[in-house]
């Protein structure tokens, strides 16, 4: 096919502080010709391929799926339909994920026929590959094997329609396509971008970074319930070429867990970003809405959601490295907040709890009960708030237009993913390098042995315990708990017939009254206001049905109306009339 004009959304630069954002403005329709003869509108198609594909910060079901964060949904209550999970794509939308990557074959297709120079060219080129290759995976962990369309299809009449019927590709066959895109692409672009202009373009090591995510979930039970050691030998192969090519050109993990999300242009820990600004009424605005929707209700506009689970944190480990079940680890159950993880404090945001937030350092968070009643405006669910990432400076009423930046890919992840991967072959030593790594900078106490609260000498299924507990850890609320869960197959052992919970924080009968103890008192040692004041009290946050986490959910079924419009596809196994085995 060939189309005679292409809709395109140019591409605007802007610097605001120290950060690029890849932006767009709507000008006008280009036709082909125009378009892929001229550097500047071929740039611009390649920077609405970003606009189109970049991730952003996560929200949603799959967010609420975990023991990180409580919320009513159809995939722990058990009633997942057939038409529940849609990005398969239903219809003929340039949004969705098959019209993104139309979008992206078209360019593919075409850019070899311009005049460009063929190092341009293949500069364009290798960027919007990694893209084709992000969304396929975006429907195989999801599906398994779906339609591989690799050119642009025709899109009128029957004979076209009839073309379109194609059928889904194995898992294996979907992948190897995913990985060839991603070896092109990590070929074809630059360790750094030379133009500081170009921060948050994707570079060869977030190309080699994605890679490894993706055959480490590849090797992951989830994918590989025979433990095949060509899958784990595949996953460390290429996680160690993104950590070679990472730290060759100054990535590393950043020196303050806490701040890393408050650098953005140059962040040594930002392999993979999606920029935004705080630009408001511009062409050029994008505008974040995770920090004002996370910060208390009561703290100008927010919204107060994704509020922390009891049973996050209780997982934080204590400050010498040792989970609070462990002996030895000093925990007080009355303290629970005492001598943990430096990342517990940066994470969660507890009653009586100072944090720094809308430029005020010494903010005093105050969520108890007096007589069943809250002492703030509009009380907490879970009796707890996620701090991270809650920028401390932007005063009440300007979150709303935070520009802070989404890291897909953190250093850490890659660190953790070669350490997983490692275990996975046996390499138990790497990975408790990687591991070391990571909680050190985190700030635990290394201990005698030097091995910062890990057991010693673990055996491989402990080693992938670690690795699994310390990426619960440091990516909590990052939206990588379900896709963990799920690619290692724990819902069941994790989760099921659990409800999560929250605590209540309550004054003591006859205490003290609650506007002298938030206020005129908050000076007080805040061991001895729990000490002498508070009792804690969980409460059930799960309260119309216990956790249900069914196992075909573990691959989706194809939307009903996807099977109408193909009668190639299979259903996938374990549906009503499945037989596509996502396995294979």
């Amino acid at each position: 096919m060939k189309m005679r004009h292409i809709p395109i959304l140019l591409t605007v630069l802007a610097l605001s502080s120290c950060q690029d954002v890849l932006e767009k403005t709507d000008l006008s329709a280009f036709n082909e010709e125009q378009v892929f003869n001229d550097s500047l509108l071929a740039r611009a198609y390649v920077d609405y391929v970003y606009d189109q594909n970049l991730p952003v910060w996560p929200t949603g079901d799959f967010l609420k799926c975990s023991d990180e964060i409580a919320g009513e949904t159809r995939f722990f209550e058990g009633t997942v339909q057939l038409n529940t999970v849609v990005d398969f794509g239903t219809v003929v939308n340039a949004t969705n994920n098959y019209g993104k990557i139309r979008s992206i074959n078209q360019f593919l297709l075409k850019t070899p026929e311009g005049t460009l120079s063929q190092a341009y060219k293949n500069e364009l080129m290798a960027q919007v590959t990694f893209f084709r290759a992000h969304r396929y995976y975006e429907l195989v962990r999801l599906y398994g094997g779906v339609p591989l369309v690799l050119e642009p299809l025709e899109g009128v009449g029957q004979e076209a329609k009839d073309e379109a019927a194609i059928p889904r590709s194995s898992t294996s066959e979907s992948i190897a396509q995913i990985v060839k895109d991603l070896d092109f692409s990590i070929a074809g672009l630059p360790g750094r971008w030379a133009n500081s202009n170009d921060w948050g373009r994707i570079t060869n090591g977030a190309a080699a970074a994605y890679k490894g995510r993706i055959l480490l979930n590849w090797a992951s039970p989830q994918f590989n319930p025979q433990d095949l050691p060509e899958r784990w030998q595949g996953a460390y192969d290429a996680n160690k070429q993104a950590i070679e090519l990472l730290s060759a050109n100054g990535f590393r993990l950043h020196d303050n867990f806490q701040k890393l999300w408050f650098e953005e242009a140059n962040n040594p820990e930002a392999v993979w970003v999606t920029s935004y600004n705080n630009l408001v009424g511009d062409q050029v605005s994008k505008n974040q809405g995770y920090d004002n929707s996370t910060r208390p209700s009561y703290l100008g506009t927010a919204g107060g959601s994704n509020q922390p689970t009891w049973e996050i944190v209780q997982a934080f480990p204590m400050k010498n490295g040792k989970k609070i079940t462990e002996a030895g680890s000093g925990y007080n159950p009355q303290l629970f907040y005492k001598n943990r993880d430096p990342r517990f404090d940066q994470t969660i945001a507890f009653n009586g709890a100072t944090w720094h937030i809308n430029g005020n350092a010494n903010y005093r968070l105050w969520t108890y009960l007096v007589d069943n009643k809250t002492v703030e405006q509009k009380a907490t669910t879970t009796g707890f708030y996620a701090r991270k990432a809650i920028d401390p400076n932007l005063a009440t009423g300007a979150v709303v237009n935070s520009g802070g930046d989404w890291i897909e890919i953190r250093y850490a992840e890659v660190l953790l993913n070669f350490a997983e991967a490692a275990c996975g072959i046996n390499k138990l030593q790497e990975a408790y390098d990687q591991l070391i790594a990571v909680r050190k900078r985190a700030g635990i106490d290394a201990g005698v042995d030097g091995l910062y609260g890990l057991k010693p000498k673990m055996t491989r299924p402990e080693m992938f315990d670690a690795i699994l507990y310390e990426r619960q850890i440091e990516f909590a609320f990052e939206g990588k708990r379900f896709w963990d869960l799920r690619r290692w197959k724990k819902f069941e052992t994790v989760l099921n017939g659990k409800t999560r919970t929250g605590i209540d924080i309550k004054l003591k009968t006859n205490a003290i009254t609650a506007p002298d103890f938030a206020t005129r008192r908050d000076a007080m040692p805040l061991d001895s206001a729990y000490l002498r004041y508070f009792e804690i009290v969980p409460r059930v946050l799960d309260t119309k049905y216990k956790i249900n986490w069914l196992p075909e959910y573990y691959y989706f079924p194809i939307p009903p109306a996807a099977l109408a419009n193909n009668p190639k596809l299979e259903q996938t196994a374990g549906w009503p009339s499945g037989t596509f085995d996502p396995l294979k």
